[in-house]
């Protein structure tokens, strides 16, 4: 082995253990053509691995039966009764369930490497807040703001939204109008019939 690099030991390899460079291997920048990296940027973006909530709720659910393993061995080495400890085993298994449903979601620092679902169930959401920090719509797809026809059909879109609430405001208005008018017209007659019942009442 030299810098890391290597056999630990020549034993059983039949080699001399000594590392030499291949010539005959061919980078990859050396391989591909100008055609391979202008695909390159065609490719789909990678997808990200949602977690499994069969796995995510089946942990829970151990952590809970671990909990009151500990509690019903502890239990039986002070000589507590069967039936006293298979009913503070029940309890603590209900709290402890209930508990765990209300809980929020543990942080990314306090999960272990192992704990490759609970990382990304984390990690979803960050991305869901930063996401929503930053004001990215839930539809949006990488790669979207380089896509010519998609922008403008979504500037059509919005045009006819806009179009639409602003026929929407207007008829809004117009019925606002007609009941004022209305409501005014009601007032001026009822004003009317009571200085006719005033002028009838001073004769």
């Amino acid at each position: 082995m030299y810098n890391g690099i290597g056999l630990t030991t020549p034993r059983g390899s039949g080699t001399n253990g000594y590392v030499i460079r291949n010539l005959s291997a061919m980078r990859p920048h050396q391989s591909e053509s100008a055609a391979d990296r202008a695909a390159a940027w065609d490719v789909a973006p990678p997808k990200h691995r949602e977690p499994d909530q069969a796995i995510l709720e089946h942990e829970r659910l151990r952590q809970v039966e671990v909990k009151c393993l500990e509690l019903q061995l502890q239990l039986e080495d002070d000589g507590v009764d069967e039936d006293e400890i298979a009913d503070r085993v029940d309890a603590l298994r209900t709290k402890l369930v209930t508990d765990s449903n209300n809980a929020a979601a543990k942080s990314a620092k306090l999960l272990k490497p192992s704990d490759t679902h609970a990382l990304a169930a984390a990690k979803k959401d960050e991305m869901a807040k930063m996401a929503a920090a930053l004001g990215v719509r839930k539809d949006y797809q990488e790669g979207d703001a380089w896509n010519k026809d998609k922008i403008e059909e979504e500037r059509r879109a919005r045009a006819t939204e806009r179009a639409e609430r602003e026929e929407r405001r207007e008829k809004d208005r117009l019925r606002m109008q007609e009941q004022k008018e209305r409501w005014m017209k009601e007032q001026k007659e009822r004003d009317r019939l009571r200085r006719r019942r005033e002028d009838a009442m001073r004769k």
